[in-house]
């Protein structure tokens, strides 16, 4: 389901936690606070916070009435264990992972059962959000809260401007292996050849060379976990492979060979 409209703000007195202040978490509480909302942050090693967010402890954040986890795919268990037990009913838990069915199983496992917990993917950042984020999609799913909740969360994101996509986790996982996960294979596989500029670069050419720039800005460890935690991800490499196997094939078969 695609949702893009204007509508009311939700109430925007209400403290919103962002636990992990790096590159995206930065980015994502500044929005947060850019449209209305008390943020506060926490970050590990964060010795300030982002214009408009109060830097807090992590019982602090862990104690606003909406926490998003902004943590690394593969660092999400951890910390999630570490901290789920300060966590109270009066929570909504989200995380930011741009993976879905792992986070969501984990929420299930070590949140309380009276703690809501709605997964979420917003699917753009630091380089693809710097003009603005009107028109980005962002990915929802429901995995232990009230469909009231979840949808009142779904029309807060559609009124910042987003392209907001409710789908089950699986749903997500299965799209995004064959989308996001593919971009970073190619990008990261690009910059194995280290395409440099040239006089004769073409309009494909500079399409290229920006997947190169737009995959490898991003850590290293976030194209490992898209590979690793995404269970679709596999199928999407062989099925990769098998293409490339078969023009490779088709050149070879070509009267006179290559």
């Amino acid at each position: 389901m695609l949702i893009f409209c204007t509508m009311p703000a939700m109430n925007t007195s209400i403290k919103i936690g962002v636990y992990g202040l790096g590159r995206f978490g930065s980015f994502w509480a500044r929005e947060l606070a850019r449209h209305g909302y008390q943020v506060y942050g926490y970050g590990r090693s964060a010795k300030q916070a982002p214009e408009g967010v109060s830097l807090v402890s992590e019982d602090d954040v862990l104690d606003c009435d909406v926490l998003f986890y902004c943590v690394a795919i593969s660092a999400f268990e951890e910390v999630l264990k570490r901290t789920a037990p300060r966590i109270t009913a009066k929570t909504l838990v989200m995380d930011t992972c741009s993976v879905k069915l792992y986070p969501a199983k984990l929420m299930r496992e070590h949140l309380g059962a009276d703690v809501p917990c709605i997964a979420t993917h917003p699917m753009f950042g630091p380089d693809s959000g710097k003009d603005g984020i009107t028109g980005l999609p962002l990915v929802i799913c429901a995995v232990n809260a009230h469909d009231s909740v979840v949808q009142q969360w779904v029309e807060e994101f559609a009124r910042w401007g987003l392209q907001v996509h409710r789908m089950s986790c699986d749903q997500h996982d299965r799209e995004a292996a064959w989308s996001q996960g593919i971009t970073h294979f190619v990008g990261r596989t690009l910059s194995e050849l280290s395409l440099g500029e040239t006089q004769l670069a073409t309009t494909g050419y500079r399409s290229l060379t920006s997947i190169v720039e737009q995959t490898c800005n991003d850590p290293l460890q976030l194209f490992y976990d898209l590979q690793r935690y995404n269970p679709y991800a596999r199928q999407m490499r062989m099925g990769l492979k098998g293409a490339v196997d078969t023009i490779m094939q088709t050149l070879k078969d070509q009267e006179g060979g290559f």
